[in-house]
């Protein structure tokens, strides 16, 4: 596992490429869970969410003549935004490979940060086969969205940020989709924090992630009809063996309490969260008790949502 050392070292390696994103509170969303809430904003990241972290550490650690032959990745919004943006600032290539069915507002994002986009069929083995392609041709360095270390570790900076501002904290609260933001927040919570736990928040209607830590083994989703669409992913094996040993447990919410939850924090804190995000509060607010007199602190993952879309 990675020392408390070098976790610090990527917390300053990224420093120049990144915000360090305000930490907010609610009276009114204290009172309604009976816990301190502090909520880490990484709706007001660069590219509006956390993955412009992870890209950063991982784009940053390759060896100089790596970085010239560019990165590849395949995402269908957030990490292909993140990649494109920590790439230009970086002056490296992004290659970036996009389902064809990704929004056009995602596509004309991406190209706004100079991804230079490859779309495919919409299935992963199609993006994998389209990724490699990218690679031979180009040699560009693969990375991936969340079951990578160095994009791990990089995730795990906001709450590095989050627990410096509020060193007590009893817990963290974080969405858990692919894994990455999960596993470094909890790391970072091992190291950073006073015995303070991590857990994670997933819809029942994706749930893979609860369901690995019962089975011990990663477990996929037959289906994945939830509202959280950056919650669809599963979790690999670079932060599958981190979260089994540093996340206690993980909290499965219904729909209607996500689109609450969203709904609570757009008119009570005025920021715009993606659904993705309410989840924490969701989980927070479905079981009270356990979080009752504590002090809470939760990563607002991203912001960037469709307007056309809400869901209230």
């Amino acid at each position: 596992m990675i020392s408390k050392q070098d976790l610090q070292a990527v917390h300053e390696r990224i420093k120049p490429y990144v915000h360090n994103t305000p930490v907010l509170t609610s009276r009114l969303l204290n009172e309604m869970s009976g816990a301190e809430l502090f909520f880490k904003c990484e709706n007001f990241q660069r590219m509006g969410a956390f993955k412009m972290r992870g890209a950063a550490n991982a784009i940053l650690n390759l060896p100089k003549e790596k970085q010239q032959k560019g990165v590849v990745t395949h995402s269908s919004g957030n990490f292909a935004q993140a990649v494109s943006l920590a790439a230009k600032s970086l002056k490296v290539p992004a290659y970036i490979v996009m389902p064809s069915t990704a929004p056009q507002v995602k596509k004309e994002a991406v190209k706004g940060y100079g991804g230079k986009i490859t779309e495919c069929p919409p299935t992963l083995a199609e993006r994998e086969k389209a990724a490699q392609k990218i690679m031979e041709e180009t040699g560009a360095t693969f990375v991936h969205p969340s079951n990578d270390l160095d994009v791990i570790y990089g995730q795990g900076t906001a709450a590095i940020e989050l627990l410096q501002e509020q060193p007590d904290l009893d817990l963290v609260v974080t969405p858990i989709g692919g894994g990455g933001l999960i596993a470094g927040s909890a790391l970072a919570a091992h190291y950073f924090g006073k015995d303070c736990k991590t857990i994670g928040a997933e819809p029942f209607e994706a749930d893979d992630a609860w369901r690995s830590l019962q089975s011990g083994k990663i477990e996929e989703n037959a289906t994945t009809n939830t509202i959280a669409d950056g919650l669809k992913t599963q979790l690999g094996n670079k932060n599958f063996p981190i979260i089994r040993e540093l996340v206690s447990e993980i909290i499965r919410v219904e729909e209607k309490e996500i689109i609450t939850a969203m709904k609570l924090i757009w008119e009570r804190m005025k920021i715009v969260v993606e659904s993705s995000s309410a989840t924490a509060l969701a989980a927070i607010l479905r079981e009270k008790e356990k979080f009752k007199g504590k002090k809470v602190g939760i990563i607002i993952s991203g912001g960037n949502v469709d307007l056309q879309k809400l869901p209230f």
